[in-house]
C-alpha cells in the first residue's frame, strides 16, 4: 500500500486519529481498536490528564510498576518504587538490598548539585576584547537581566551561581559561549534554566549593539546560535557505597568470601578497561537507575545522556562503578552525575509519581540522587554477583519463563508446574516448549 502524507493530524478527534489509522496502515483491521481501548483509563479526568502529558495522543502505554523492598539507606529504611519492563531488575536490586541490610546498608554523600547551560554565540572579534567587555560589563548585566526570572528560585535558596565567558574559536572560528551553572534546589530546573538563557542572549545582544569599544562590524557579526540548558552535569554527583570486612560477606555461592571478592572486583576492573564490557555493566546500573526515575516522574533520558558522558569524560569509556579490596575491607561505590527534581512536571499531576514520592516520604531532590545512586549500585552489585558465581542466564530465565510461558497460553495450572519443574534446573526456551508440548500430550 502507497501511504499518503497527512495533513491536520493533530487536530483530528482522537477516533478521528484512530479512524484514520486503521484505514491507512492496519488494513481497515477493527480490532486494533480494541487494543487501543482496553489501555485506557475508566476515568475520563484521568484519562484527559494523561492524554495531556504529550501530544497526538490514542492511548496509554503501561509498564509493569514494581516494589523492591529492604533499602537501608543513611540509615533509613526504604521500599523502592521500579517501573521497568526487564525480567530480574527488581528481583535483583531486592536481593542486593537484602544482602546489604545487616552490613550496615547503603552509604551516600551529595559531592554537588551543579546544573549548567550556555548561549552559544557567533561574533567575529577578537577574544581579548569581547573577555574584557564580559568582565567588566555583561556579566553584571546578565545578572542584572535575570532578576525578576530568578527570583523565586533565589528565595528557595539556588539561583544562578556564576557565569563565565568560553573562548571556543579555537574549535570552530568566532564561536563563544555563556556558560552558567545553577543551583535548581528541587526542581529540575530546565525551564527556569532556559528562561534564565534566553534572556542572557537577548541581553548580550542589547549590550554588544551598546558598547562604544566594538565596531560595527564586529556589532553586526553577532548571532546568538541557541540557549539551551546541559544535561551533561559533571558536577552534579552524588557517590553511593556499600563495604564491610571480607569475612562478613558471607556469599551463598558455595565459594569463599575471599574468592568472591577476588572474582567481584575483577569483573569491575574489566569494565574499567574495556569499553564492550562497560557498555552492558553500565547499561545494568541504568536499569536500576531509570526504574526509580521513571516512577518519580523524572526524565530517563537525559539521566542516561549524562551518565554515559561522564562515563567517558576521561577520553575513553569506562564503567561507573568501582571496587576496591584493601586491609580485608570490600569496597563498592559508583559516582553518579545525575539531575532530577521532585516539584514541578509530572510530580505535581501523575497519581502514580505523587504515590512514589510519598512512599519514598517526599525527599528533597539531593535525597532522590541519593536514591537513584544507591537503586543503580544495587542493581550493579546484584548482577555482577550473579556473573562470578552462579552465571546471571539462571535468574534472569527464570524470571523470563513467565514471559515463554503467557506467550504459549499457559494456564495458571500449567504455570505452577513449570515453577516446580524448573526449581533445580536452568530455565531454556527448548526446555520450556519441550517440557509444554508433553504436559499438552498428556
Amino acid at each position: 500500500m502507497n501511504h499518503q502524507p497527512v495533513e491536520g493530524f493533530s487536530k483530528r478527534s482522537k477516533q478521528g486519529k484512530i479512524d484514520w489509522l486503521i484505514k491507512e496502515y492496519l488494513n481497515e483491521d477493527r480490532s486494533y481498536e480494541q487494543v487501543l481501548q482496553q489501555y485506557w483509563n475508566d476515568d475520563p479526568t484521568l484519562q484527559k490528564l494523561h492524554e495531556e502529558f504529550s501530544e497526538n495522543t490514542i492511548s496509554n502505554f503501561y509498564m509493569p510498576y514494581g516494589i523492591a523492598p529492604n533499602f537501608l539507606i543513611d540509615g533509613k529504611l526504604l521500599a523502592l518504587p521500579m517501573a521497568v519492563e526487564e525480567s530480574s531488575v527488581v528481583a535483583a536490586a531486592s536481593k542486593a538490598a537484602k544482602f546489604w541490610i545487616d552490613k550496615g546498608g547503603f552509604k551516600t554523600t551529595i559531592i554537588n548539585t551543579k546544573k549548567l547551560g550556555h548561549t552559544h554565540f557567533m561574533m567575529k572579534v577578537e577574544p581579548h576584547k569581547i573577555l574584557h567587555f564580559f568582565n567588566f560589563n555583561l556579566k553584571k548585566k546578565l545578572f542584572e537581566a535575570t532578576e525578576e526570572i530568578t527570583k523565586n528560585m533565589r528565595n528557595r535558596g539556588g539561583g544562578i551561581l556564576n557565569i563565565r565567558l568560553i573562548d571556543k574559536t579555537a574549535d570552530l572560528e568566532n564561536y563563544f559561549q555563556l556558560k552558567a551553572s545553577f543551583d535548581t534546589v528541587d526542581s529540575m530546573g530546565a525551564n527556569f534554566i532556559n528562561s534564565c538563557l534566553e534572556q542572557f542572549g537577548k541581553t548580550l545582544t542589547e549590550e554588544v549593539q551598546r558598547e562604544e569599544s566594538f565596531t560595527q562590524e564586529e556589532k553586526d557579526s553577532l548571532q546568538i546560535v541557541m540557549n539551551i540548558l546541559s544535561n551533561f552535569t559533571p558536577d552534579c554527583i552524588v557517590r553511593a557505597e556499600v563495604s564491610c570486612k571480607i569475612e562478613d560477606l558471607k556469599d551463598d555461592s558455595g565459594i569463599s568470601n575471599e574468592e568472591f571478592a577476588t572474582k567481584f572486583k575483577r569483573a569491575v576492573t574489566i569494565a574499567e578497561i574495556e569499553p564492550f564490557r562497560a557498555t552492558t555493566h553500565n547499561k545494568g546500573i541504568m536499569n536500576g537507575v531509570d526504574a526509580v526515575v521513571i516512577a518519580t516522574g523524572n526524565d530517563f533520558r537525559a539521566t542516561e545522556a549524562c551518565a554515559h558522558a561522564y562515563a567517558a569524560k576521561d577520553g575513553k569509556y569506562s564503567s561507573l562503578t568501582h571496587c576496591t579490596i584493601d586491609n580485608g575491607v570490600f569496597r563498592f561505590w559508583i559516582d553518579l552525575p545525575i539531575s532530577v527534581g521532585v516539584v514541578g512536571g509530572l510530580t505535581n499531576l501523575h497519581p502514580l509519581v505523587k504515590f512514589s514520592l510519598a512512599l519514598l516520604g517526599k525527599p528533597s531532590a539531593q535525597e532522590l540522587m541519593s536514591i537513584l545512586a544507591v537503586s543503580g549500585l544495587a542493581q550493579n552489585f546484584g548482577a555482577l554477583r550473579s556473573l562470578v558465581t552462579t552465571g546471571i542466564q539462571k535468574g534472569h530465565m527464570k524470571m523470563h519463563l513467565f514471559n515463554i510461558l503467557n506467550q504459549l497460553g499457559a494456564t495458571d495450572e500449567e504455570k505452577n508446574h513449570f515453577v516446580t519443574y524448573f526449581k533445580d534446573k536452568t530455565v531454556t526456551h527448548h526446555e520450556v516448549i519441550t517440557e509444554f508440548n508433553n504436559l499438552r500430550n498428556k
